[in-house]
């Protein structure tokens, strides 16, 4: 059965109330009760003493100090009654005062020297009476004493209006607070309203919802909470589309690399097989089939590596390389690319300078790196220099090319994201994945790598690789 939390709330609310004023309400009439009862025991107690106490100075005379009190005493609704050892009443009151109806254990009590008090009786006489006995002892010899008894009516009537004001209080205190808990239970519950609400849109695709946060208290929290979980999410379904857009631009990138070659190649086997080529141009046909075979090979290659790279399934080999070394193999393997593009290549080294790396991956860092500053940088200059400083190494690659806007900078360690995207037939980082490895491999090495740009002034990329400590 399905319960509201509003009702929830109510029941609980008004459930902890009535329990509550229940028990203070049982607790209050007790302490009323005793202290009413313990009060007139009391007053009976003081009255029994003074007059025990007054016929011990005036024992000559009891009869005169017994009919003083009783005056006094019956005025106030009190009887009580002077006995001898022998439980016989004094006169001349026998026929005032109760009669002398104790137990025989009370009565060993009494002669002990110890008093009896009884905050009420229902069955000794005709009416309930709260009744005090207390010994009167001459020389430590038991010699009579005092029974007093009043009835309980007027305290039982006290004690019954009191519960007749307790219950008004109840009734109107479960009133207010019936009113107050409707009000506050309508908030509470209209704050999870909207954090459902919130889910529900959440749940339909709905990313951009939020709800009222605050740190007063958990629901408060709660939508907090809420409201970053929605928006890491917001920020997820916004990387995943961008993932899936880029997804499908390096499909078509692929699909229209792939297709060139392979159009390109499937044609010049039909040519040669049809001897549709002309002898002389056969050898060019071949060459061009091993350039754009080639080609597809560095396709399959750069993505394997990539996916070696994400999934940390590549092992680093890390040794002590000198830059000048290093630099001048780069220089020898990029020298005829650079020419062909009207470029030199300088080289800067420190004196002394090394970097600790994986040789093969060093390498690759750096051909990406250098190769994306030859294909944007046309009869200019490609300056790299390397130094040791503050325990690390650091190479810096720099351009006078073409340069990037600033928005498109972080833009170029995308996986597939190409910068010109008319060089599709550039033989040179032309599946736009050649930086994705490069920060990959770079964060391998425990480094970091970040570009400065300016368009139109050239592009510098500056690699730092610690150094280990020894």
């Amino acid at each position: 059965m399905k319960v509201k939390y509003l009702y929830q709330l109510l029941f609980s609310h008004i459930s902890v109330l009535l329990v509550a004023f229940v028990v203070l309400s049982l607790l209050f009439v007790q302490y009323v009760e005793t202290l009413v009862y313990k009060n007139k025991t009391d007053e009976l107690i003081s009255y029994g003493e003074n007059i025990l106490k007054d016929l011990e100075r005036g024992s000559e005379r009891p009869e005169q100090v017994i009919n003083q009190y009783a005056r006094v005493l019956f005025g106030r609704d009190i009887q009580f009654s002077v006995f001898d050892e022998h439980m016989n009443l004094l006169n001349p009151i026998r026929w005032r005062g109760p009669a002398i109806e104790l137990t025989q254990k009370e009565l060993q009590s009494l002669q002990e020297g110890r008093p009896i008090v009884i905050k009420y009786d229902l069955k000794r006489y005709d009416q309930d009476v709260s009744l005090v006995a207390l010994p009167y002892i001459v020389g430590g010899r038991f010699v009579g004493g005092i029974l007093l008894t009043s009835p309980i009516q007027g305290n039982q009537e006290m004690i019954s209006d009191i519960n007749d004001y307790l219950l008004y209080a109840a009734l109107i205190a479960l009133g207010v607070a019936l009113l107050l808990s409707w009000v506050l239970s309508r908030v509470h519950v209209n704050r999870i309203k909207k954090l459902q609400d919130a889910t529900s849109l959440v749940s339909a695709g709905d990313y951009t919802v939020r709800t009222p946060a605050s740190e007063f208290d958990e629901i408060g929290e709660l939508a907090n909470d809420f409201n970053q979980m929605v928006e890491k999410l917001n920020l997820s379904m916004e990387e995943i589309e961008s993932l899936e857009n880029r997804r499908r631009q390096f499909m078509a990138d692929v699909s229209h690399e792939m297709r060139t070659p392979l159009t390109t190649i499937n044609g010049m086997i039909e040519g040669l097989r049809n001897d549709l080529i002309p002898e002389a141009e056969k050898e060019k046909g071949l060459e061009l089939v091993g350039k754009e075979t080639k080609r597809l090979i560095r396709l399959v290659n750069e993505n394997l590596d990539y996916e070696k790279i994400r999934s940390n399934q590549v092992t680093l080999f890390i040794e002590k390389i000198e830059l000048d070394e290093l630099f001048e193999i780069l220089k020898d393997q990029l020298d005829l690319q650079a020419e062909k593009r009207g470029n030199e290549i300088m080289l800067e080294t420190e004196a002394g300078a090394a970097v600790y790396a994986d040789y093969d991956r060093i390498l690759q860092i750096l051909i990406n790196i250098a190769k994306n500053s030859i294909q944007f940088t046309e009869n200019g200059r490609i300056a790299i220099r390397g130094r040791m400083e503050a325990g690390e190494t650091v190479i810096e690659i720099e351009d006078n090319g073409i340069g990037m806007d600033p928005l498109e900078i972080e833009k170029i360690w995308r996986r597939f994201y190409k910068a010109d995207l008319s060089r599709t037939g550039n033989p040179y980082g032309a599946f736009g994945l050649g930086l994705s490895i490069v920060k990959q491999l770079v964060q391998l090495h425990h480094g970091a790598v970040k570009v400065e740009s300016e368009k139109g002034k050239g592009t510098k990329f500056t690699i730092k690789i610690p150094i280990p400590q020894k």
